[in-house]
């Protein structure tokens, strides 16, 4: 049996879809080498009651005080565990505290 005349996905043939090629080509393909800097481990993933993803702080990779004319400010920097892959940003230290207590637990 010659494969171009198996039925693709008869499931997936919608009028919606119905100008769209439902075939693609290997040579489209490209190659993707995994970062391991970018794994998110499963268990850092959550999600709410409505499946909405939640962005929660992974670690503290660093603490600095950000020096101002008449003030210092503790800030850390973090990595989220964002959707689009690890995020880092700075943050107010005393605002993380009390968002996120047990990260600062050491």
């Amino acid at each position: 049996m010659d494969i171009r005349s198996q039925p693709t996905c008869t499931s997936c043939h919608t009028d919606e879809l119905s100008e769209v090629h439902d075939v693609f080509h290997v040579s489209n393909l490209k190659r993707c080498l995994a970062d391991e800097s970018l794994i998110i481990l499963l268990e850092e993933i959550q999600v709410d009651e409505q499946l909405h993803f939640i962005e929660e702080p992974v670690e503290i990779i660093e603490r600095e005080v950000k020096r101002l004319k008449r003030s210092r400010i503790p800030i850390v920097k973090v990595r989220w565990n964002s959707k689009r892959g690890p995020e880092f940003t700075w943050e107010r230290e005393d605002n993380m505290k009390t968002k996120y207590p047990h990260r600062f637990e050491n």
